[in-house]
């Protein structure tokens, strides 16, 4: 994939659902960690991973392009303004290896950083957001649905999210943010065909990706 940005800022937990699918507590604030660029892929790259270090599971997001600096930003209007691009994203996880990390009280990254970890489609126009509160997207597995996101949902509106990662380190014009995972995340196999859609202003957009076989 040629688009390389700076870092890719992810949120964990920010769908109360998906938060106890996983058994974990409802965070009161953004829980956020990096992945590198040199984890991101295109959709024709297809997904894998070492399978020696157990499932790889799905996780769809709504994810940003900020094409406007933001540092110790407090206004979410600003913060807002500072999107050029959405489009969907899959956070890949090694879930055993993470529960192994969490268990042990480590760090998840190399569970959610190896190379192709961060698969990407292609950026939409951020004129196609209506409003943040009012995002629809869905992740389908060999035609099923697994996952149906609502920003309504979000635990941490999109403006708030942002202002609260600007707090902690400086967001760069380039950077990608990935918003959270809705409830439904599982393991993936070998051949499956995955269908993400976001439902735009004047169209739906449709995209794939395959797991190799």
């Amino acid at each position: 994939m040629s688009y390389r940005p700076n870092k890719i800022v992810c949120v964990g937990r920010s769908y109360a659902d998906h938060a106890k699918e996983l058994g974990n507590a409802i965070p009161d604030r953004p829980v956020l960690f990096i992945k590198p660029a040199s984890s991101l892929i295109g959709l024709d790259d297809g997904i894998s991973w070492d399978e020696s270090l157990g499932s790889c599971h799905h996780e769809c997001e709504l994810t940003l392009r900020i094409d406007q600096t933001l540092k110790a930003e407090t206004d979410p209007v600003k913060a807002v303004e500072a999107i050029g691009a959405v489009t969907l994203g899959l956070d890949l996880t090694l879930r055993d290896l993470q529960t192994e990390l969490k268990n042990k009280g480590q760090p998840w990254e190399r569970a959610k950083s190896f190379d192709g970890a961060c698969v990407l489609a292609d950026w939409v126009d951020v004129s196609e957001i209506s409003d943040w509160k009012n995002v629809h997207y869905t992740l389908e597995v060999n035609d099923t649905v697994r996952q149906s996101g609502d920003t309504a949902l979000l635990l941490f509106p999109i403006g708030e999210m942002l202002c609260d990662m600007s707090q902690a380190f400086t967001i760069e014009a380039g950077d990608v943010v990935m918003t959270g995972t809705p409830a439904g995340v599982a393991a993936l196999t070998a051949g499956d065909q995955l269908t993400m859609t976001l439902k735009g202003k004047t169209q739906d957009f449709v995209w794939k990706t395959f797991v190799k076989a």
